[in-house]
């Protein structure tokens, strides 16, 4: 047997026992170096954003359902009138609102209650009773049957004076704002995932053109360029998983350590995780693998194909 069948059939043979073995063959891609490197930084930061990006997105959902439902759990009438008469006019309002289907008991606001709701705007001295400053009706919806414009029309015949503030102006632009919130932070996510599979695809990239050499020797042997792909899928696979896992790991612990929403006077909103939403961010290390996978794969079997 001539010396170039010999050194053909060993170096199929080493190539064959490489394959059979998955970590043998991810040989054939540098473990070291800049690739390595900006895989690992990249899917790592990039899942670290990831977390805090889901943390938004999950909090303005709470956020917004929690404001529809405190808005739309109660109604507020405003009762006024000149003098004494708005003492009648209140206890008249009062007996309307008890007899209203699908309305809870309600409830006059008394004077330094009234006062207290004043105050960011008047300040604390302000004397609020010289002002003609209208009572205020609490009235909690406990039924569906509740027939806000209903209300209203009948409090217009009934008891001139008092208006049903049912909130939806205030409702409206705050429930839109916070799923605008919640819609940012979804497109946030999409493009933490496509900015990662750039640097994949880029990371990739670099590794196959510096294993050009070795690229050209397996094929003389045999090879195919889907198990040359193989070997780097799987490595750039690896490193994505491992960097997004310390980066979610990292971004948790951020979350964790923020102040709750009573320490923080309720200016964070609640940002973070509750309950079994801690278990969301999990999923982003598979989602990065899975992303690392397809951008691999693809830029692998692209660039073999162009390079012949």
């Amino acid at each position: 047997m001539k010396r170039t069948e010999l050194r053909t059939l060993s170096l199929r043979s080493l190539w064959h026992g490489l394959m059979r073995d998955g970590a043998a063959g991810d040989r054939i891609v540098p473990p070291t170096g800049f690739t390595a490197q900006l895989t690992l930084f990249s899917a790592g930061a990039m899942a670290f954003l990831a977390v805090f990006a889901l943390a938004l997105s999950l909090a303005t959902g709470r956020l917004a359902d929690r404001w529809a439902s405190e808005l739309a759990g109660s109604v507020t009438v405003r009762v006024s009138a000149p003098g004494d008469e708005q003492a009648a006019l209140a206890q008249t309002t009062l007996r309307i609102l008890e007899t209203t289907p699908g309305a809870g008991q309600p409830r006059l606001l008394p004077p330094d209650e009234v006062a207290g709701l004043l105050a960011p705007w008047f300040g604390p001295d302000m004397p609020v009773d010289a002002l003609p400053v209208p009572a205020l009706i609490d009235l909690p919806v406990t039924g569906r049957d509740f027939d806000a414009q209903g209300l209203r029309l009948r409090l217009e015949a009934e008891a001139p004076g008092a208006v049903l503030d049912d909130h939806t102006e205030w409702r409206r632009p705050l429930v839109s704002a916070a799923n605008r919130l919640r819609l940012l932070g979804v497109i946030s996510l999409v493009l933490i995932a496509a900015a990662s599979a750039s640097m994949i695809t880029l990371a990739a990239k670099a590794a196959l053109a510096a294993n050009g050499q070795v690229i050209r020797v397996l094929r003389l042997i045999g090879a195919r360029d889907i198990t040359i792909a193989t070997a780097f899928v799987r490595r750039f696979t690896k490193r994505a998983a491992l960097g997004a896992a310390v980066g979610t790991l990292c971004g948790m612990a951020g979350i964790a350590m923020l102040p709750p929403m009573d320490a923080a006077g309720g200016f964070l909103t609640g940002l973070g995780f509750q309950g079994w939403g801690w278990l969301v961010p999990l999923l982003i290390p598979v989602t990065a693998a899975v992303v690392g996978f397809l951008a691999t794969r693809w830029a692998a079997l692209k660039m073999l194909g162009a390079v012949r």
